[in-house]
């Protein structure tokens, strides 16, 4: 396994500091793989809100839950409503994960669509935006689970979800998490304290998920704000 340099930048304001993120992989006409659950979307407004020029850009996303896309769990939606529909000018590219079809033929579709614009070798997304879960799981890759340990699929569906909600999902695998040029967690309360310390404290381990990104030849960074970090020993 790859040895990780994690930046980890403990902020008053980390949603300012990951939409300043995007915004500059946006800008350069990246790939961009976004994150759900329930911290992003105040970055995702901040976003949308900056003078920029999304057309060149492709959205992609790291995990979805299997659900409509109207519905309130799904993690397109919540970017659809934080994000896409306050775009002004031309819109992105956006890749949207099909899960809605389910685990299986959900994530078929999506490692059909990367190969697609990526070609027979790994994927080279330029951003993966991830958030942390309190169980340490990252995109829907959750302790314990088969999909964890997927080194031969770029997406792979996830039967039963190890956290709430409790519905199927489709996830982007880990070596395409470790092959980006940058990943960056946005991790935000004091919920979220004792997951962080695991994650990016201790050392690799597979009841923690996160703890296993490691990029390969790209920068890894953990935008958290202080009650997140409550538990770390690192500097403001």
């Amino acid at each position: 396994m790859t040895e990780r340099a994690l930046d980890v930048r403990v902020l008053s304001d980390p949603a300012a500091a990951a939409a300043d993120l995007l915004a500059r992989h946006v800008a350069a006409g990246g790939h961009v793989a976004l994150t759900g659950g329930s911290t992003p979307g105040a970055a995702y407004e901040r976003a949308a809100a900056l003078d920029l020029d999304w057309s060149g850009a492709t959205l992609w996303f790291g995990d979805e839950r299997c659900v409509a896309p109207d519905d309130e769990r799904s993690n397109w939606g919540m970017a659809q409503r934080t994000l896409l529909n306050r775009i002004a000018g031309p819109a992105p590219r956006v890749e949207r994960m099909l899960a809605e079809r389910g685990p299986r033929e959900g994530a078929a579709d999506y490692e059909a669509r990367l190969r697609s614009v990526f070609g027979a070798g790994m994927p080279s997304l330029d951003l993966v935006l991830l958030g942390l879960g309190s169980d340490g799981h990252c995109a829907s890759l959750f302790p314990g689970r088969p999909e964890l340990d997927v080194t031969d699929r770029l997406a792979v569906g996830v039967p039963e979800a190890g956290l709430e909600p409790f519905v199927p999902r489709v996830t982007l695998t880990l070596p395409v998490l470790d092959a980006a040029r940058e990943v960056a967690f946005l991790v935000t309360g004091a919920a979220k304290a004792e997951a962080a310390a695991r994650a990016f404290g201790g050392t690799p381990d597979p009841d923690t998920p996160a703890s296993l990104v490691a990029p390969e030849s790209g920068s890894l960074t953990v935008l958290i704000d202080a009650a997140a970090a409550e538990r770390l020993e690192v500097g403001s």
